[in-house]
């Protein structure tokens, strides 16, 4: 057990348990759940119904951890909900489509009261009570409507609420604080701080300009009833990233992780260096079990998605007879007054500052490669003794391209799979069915990559108009090589006799000579900003037209973020990041020329996701007793 849990596990179970039989308890303790069990599954459902408990105490049958005394963490958020909740949540949509998710998108639109605190199962109840108590206590005083005025800063943009209003809402929150650690003996700590509503946070500055626009557009006097409501979290995942399965996947292992469509799954990134490409370890949030899951199977969830709601209290506000001239607010921004229009929703404001988009890069990852499915041995599978290739699994490809050094130089330089041609085509046709326009095509001179453009442009039906421009510089960072050299590429000679659709006279801007083995970070990111700079500036801009950039897992960071000015990340990141592209894994930005600047946006297609085949002789289980 870690240090650390093992302090929580001796600060938990210290504290004296008292006696509690509600109806829910009963009901559970009849059908023979021990106490200490039941009432953790009413704490983890939010105690609303038996049924609910049941299945919760079904799933975690086989939860290491369901014996641990570990208490949920509560916090108590103030939310809106009808017509401004709607506007926040539009708000929410499209600041994220167009700057990028920020630490404001994880949690639902609040304003906070008490954060987080524990709270033993058994007193759970006690919250409720006075939760209504205080509740029942303020509805006379609370207002019939907050006043809240904007305020921006490079890496904050929220509603701060007036000083009157404020008040109230701490003196209901210091309310709720006092009677929560009397009568439940929890420590409640209620916000004493600036009471505020955030629209974004921690936002790259360059994109502060545009959530300012976004934010301009809401209007904070839209009706609206207040709900202070009570949340839970499991406080063991709190740093831990949330994955939502898209996929069902059923394991093949004993080590791996059973997953329905919608399950959400906790992952600590510091744990998983040494997990095997594609993968993560981790722990299911409906069953808690943990082990591996394929990370394509997944995507990025909130942080509230696995928040329980348990009650709540409405504030319902007073009739106000006025006309809505009258009820217009001003929305205040650091000191700047603006009139926003009703009629003017977040997408009307977001269609008037859409520019033409001139030109777009597509930067996509290399199809599935041979050594990638079979191991670094995979020459050694398909060589006769005569020397010869042959295919030993319908997933080596037909035909290997001649080279007139040795066949041996294919392990540094390794090909696609079939299956790694059939994603790279069927990626190809699914840009021609959206109709996107590829003008230019460059790769780096790694094989796999060169096959990936050369069958990308095979189905989108361009691969006799286009030519392939092969650029040293788009080649991955070189620390990451296991022979600790630059590979012996193919030559222009060579590929052009394997029938590859490269372009000979193309002269490309990092000369191959100029790749250097076992390169620093820097050195590595200082190559692909020059190099994207380059190849940006020789494409013609007139148009729309787009720019496909074919290279590795590595390429869709170190190529996209100068482009739209974002810093590098750290090495350690990266890498983190890196690992998790899959194969045809894609980025795609957009020009907007008339404010010289390029801006991410969504691809124009899909990725592929596919699940695991493994290797069947049929002899196995067939024939074999």
């Amino acid at each position: 057990m870690a240090v650390a849990e093992t302090q929580l596990y001796a600060k938990v179970s210290s504290k004296p348990r008292n006696k509690s039989t509600p109806s829910l308890l009963e009901s559970l303790l009849t059908k023979g759940f021990p106490a200490h069990i039941a009432q953790k599954a009413l704490a983890a459902t939010g105690q609303k119904t038996i049924e609910d408990a049941a299945k919760w105490l079904h799933s975690h049958c086989n939860d290491p951890s369901l014996d641990d005394p570990i208490p949920q963490e509560y916090a108590l958020y103030l939310c809106p909900t009808g017509p401004l909740h709607n506007c926040l949540q539009e708000f929410w949509k499209e600041s994220r489509r167009q700057c990028g998710k920020n630490r404001a998108h994880e949690i639902f639109p609040h304003i906070t009261l008490c954060d987080f605190f524990t709270c033993e199962d058994q007193k759970v109840e006690l919250l409720y009570e006075v939760l209504k108590r205080v509740g029942e206590r303020f509805s006379q005083c609370f207002p019939p409507s907050i006043s809240l005025s904007l305020h921006s800063s490079t890496s904050y943009l929220g509603f701060f609420v007036g000083e009157s209003h404020a008040n109230i809402l701490k003196e209901f929150a210091t309310a709720f604080s006092a009677e929560a650690s009397a009568l439940a003996d929890c420590h409640v700590k209620s916000c004493q701080k600036q009471v505020h509503l955030t629209l974004a946070h921690k936002f790259y500055p360059h994109h502060q300009k545009t959530l300012e626009q976004l934010a301009k557009s809401l209007n904070p006097g839209e009706s609206c009833q207040w709900v202070a409501a009570l949340y839970s979290r499991d406080m063991r995942f709190v740093h831990y990233q949330t994955l939502r399965a898209i996929f069902q996947y059923k394991p093949q292992n004993i080590d791996e992780l059973m997953i329905n469509i919608g399950d959400f799954i906790y992952v600590d990134p510091t744990q998983q260096s040494d997990v095997s490409e594609g993968w993560v370890i981790g722990t299911s949030h409906r069953t808690g079990c943990r082990g591996f899951i394929p990370e394509n199977y997944t995507e990025r969830a909130n942080e509230s998605d696995t928040w329980v709601k348990h009650r709540e209290y409405a504030f319902v506000p007073a009739l106000r007879f006025f006309t809505q001239a009258e009820n217009e607010p001003n929305v205040k921004l650091n000191g700047e007054v603006h009139n926003p229009v009703r009629s003017r929703s977040v997408t009307n404001i977001l269609s008037s500052q859409n520019t033409p988009l001139r030109r777009g890069l597509l930067v996509m990852r290399h199809g599935e490669r041979v050594d990638q499915v079979f191991g670094k041995s995979w020459i050694q599978q398909c060589l006769t003794a005569d020397g010869k290739y042959h295919r030993a699994d319908l997933n080596f490809p037909s035909i290997l391209p001649k080279r007139r050094d040795s066949m041996k130089q294919f392990e540094y330089d390794p090909p696609l799979s079939s299956c790694g041609i059939f994603q790279s085509r069927l990626t190809g046709e699914a840009l021609l069915d959206q109709e996107v326009t590829v003008s230019s095509v460059y790769s780096s001179p790694a094989l796999r990559c060169i096959q990936t453009a050369q069958y990308v442009l095979e189905g989108l039906k361009l691969d006799q108009k286009l030519k392939i421009r092969v650029e040293p510089g788009l080649f991955e960072w070189t620390k990451w090589e296991a022979s600790k050299l630059i590979p012996n590429f193919m030559t222009m000679t060579e590929l052009t006799e394997a029938s590859y659709k490269v372009d000979t006279s193309y002269r490309n801007n990092f000369p191959l000579s100029s790749l250097m083995p076992s390169e620093t970070y820097e050195e590595y990111v200082s190559r692909s900003a020059a190099v994207i700079k380059q190849i940006v500036t020789a494409c013609p801009s007139k148009g729309k037209c787009v720019i496909l950039i074919v290279g590795h897992g590595s390429s869709l960071a170190s190529f996209t973020r100068p482009l739209i000015g974002l810093p590098a990340r750290e090495s350690g990141d990266f890498a983190q990041v890196v690992r998790k592209i899959p194969s045809l894994g894609m980025c795609f930005c957009e020009e907007l020329k008339e404010e010289n600047k390029w801006q991410m946006v969504n691809p124009p297609v899909k990725t592929l996701t596919h699940g695991a085949n493994a290797a069947f002789n049929w002899r196995n289980g067939i024939l074999d007793n």
